[in-house]
Formats: structure tokens, sequence, C-alpha cells
């Protein structure tokens, strides 16, 4: 739970992740107002597969290194998209813009399909959609932030910082959180025009209330959705769509039993 509180109905629950096991078939694409939300736990994945080339089943923790988390995330994000394109992961060929972002490279694949991903740690978050823009983020609930109402100053809106400082202070490291998860998710639908430019839209900050854009530059603010979503009891997530309506279908990938 988030700060000892009890968390709201809007959030959804690990409860809500499908396991999903490989070798993954071949995957229907997600409806027009869908999104498809992938969670991996990348050090469990990599332990269950040591496994099943040992003799010894009691063998210690997998803890990846930089290396073979990059490795490991490129691998993943390539079997997924490639079971939603009917290809092996290795032919699904990636392309980056100049900030880094990955995308389908056009020039190869015709598929009006549209991700986004989010890690954290060894633990790794992917957002589907046929071809809306969608953002994810990811973030441990055990981050803290003591400076987080410096950085909403900073850094927010004027009217999320106004709403975190009115907020108990026992409420303000999860608010601040949150907050942050659903405007990086924002950013990251949007495009690279705000990456730098928090201020220029205001999410809900009260943990009380469903996640919502309030204002976005002063208007256009109803065309976007936020969800918020625990994919275990470590971590909370936060997924954008430029569109007034999301269905998260959520999943979390296992190796095969």
């Amino acid at each position: 739970m988030l700060s000892g509180e009890k968390e709201q109905a809007f959030w959804i629950q690990v409860e809500a992740f499908e396991p999903r096991y490989m070798p993954l078939p071949e995957l229907g694409l997600p409806g027009p107002d869908e999104v498809h939300v992938w969670y991996l736990d990348l050090g469990k994945l990599a332990l269950t597969l040591s496994q099943a080339f040992s003799k010894d089943r009691m063998i210690a923790p997998v803890k990846l290194n930089p290396g073979q988390l990059r490795f490991a995330r490129r691998f993943y994000l390539r079997l997924l998209l490639g079971a939603y394109l009917g290809l092996p992961g290795k032919d699904v060929i990636l392309q980056r813009s100049v900030r880094g972002k990955p995308a389908l490279d056009r020039s190869v694949h015709s598929s009006a399909l549209q991700f986004s991903m989010a890690k954290s740690d060894d633990r790794l978050l992917v957002g589907i959609t046929r071809e809306v823009p969608v953002g994810v983020d990811l973030e441990p609930v055990t981050r803290s932030t003591r400076k987080g109402l410096r950085l909403a100053e900073r850094y927010f809106s004027a009217a999320e910082a106004k709403a975190l400082q009115q907020l108990p202070e026992s409420q303000q490291n999860t608010a601040f959180l949150r907050a942050w998860a659903c405007k990086e998710a924002v950013v990251k639908a949007y495009g690279e025009g705000i990456a730098n430019q928090l201020c220029r839209f205001t999410v809900e900050v009260r943990p009380e209330l469903p996640p919502a854009m309030l204002d976005f530059d002063g208007a256009g603010y109803s065309d976007w959705s936020l969800a918020l979503l625990r994919p275990d009891e470590d971590y909370m997530a936060a997924i954008a769509m430029h569109q007034s309506r999301l269905r998260a279908h959520c999943f979390q990938l296992l190796a095969a039993v």
C-alpha cells in the first residue's frame, strides 16, 4: 500500500495483471481505446531460466549487471512487439529518435502499432496500443523525495505545486510520486515537444481523486486519459493516452513452467 494509506478503487492492482507464459503465441492488436500493459521482472525471469538449465533448484537470486539489463530490455521488448506483428523478436527493427526514444522502423514495419516503455532497476513496463500515442512510467514506491515540494515549485505547474503544499505532510511524498509518474507518462505520449516543460500541463495531485489531466496549455485537456497501476507491492506506474477514453488490459510475462 502507498504510505500505509488505503488505496482507492481507481488503482489497477496486481491482481489485474494476467499471467502470460513464454513462448508467446501471436497476439491480437489492442482495441481502438485499449492499451495492453506488460510488466516484467527481469531478475525473476533470469532466475527461472537459470533454474531450467541447471540441476540445482536452489540457485541464488539473479542480479543482472547494467549490460545484461540493457540486453534483456531490448530482447523482451522485441519479443513482445514481434508477438503482435507476427514476427520473431529478432526480426523486429527499431529506430531511436534524437532523444533516444525507441520506435518501430516504419521503413520496415507498416503496422500502426505504438508503444512506450519504462524501466526501474530490473523491472520493465511496456504499454502497447494500436495507433494512439501512449506513454508509461514506472516508479518504486519506496523512492523518497525529500525535496518534492521544491521540485514541484521549480518544474510543475503552479496549480500542482499549490495542491501539493496543501496536503498533509504524510501524503506529500506519495502525491508527488503519483504526479511525477503521470507527468512522465504524458511527456512520453505527447512526444518530444514538452520534455523539458512539465509546467505546461496540470494533472490531478490529490491522492483521494482519480488521475486526470486538468489543464494543458490552457485548453484541450479533455482529450487525455490517465490511469494508475500497482504491478506489484514495490512499484507504482502510470499510463497516459492522447484520447478521451482508456481501457487497460494488463499482463505479467513469466517464463515457461
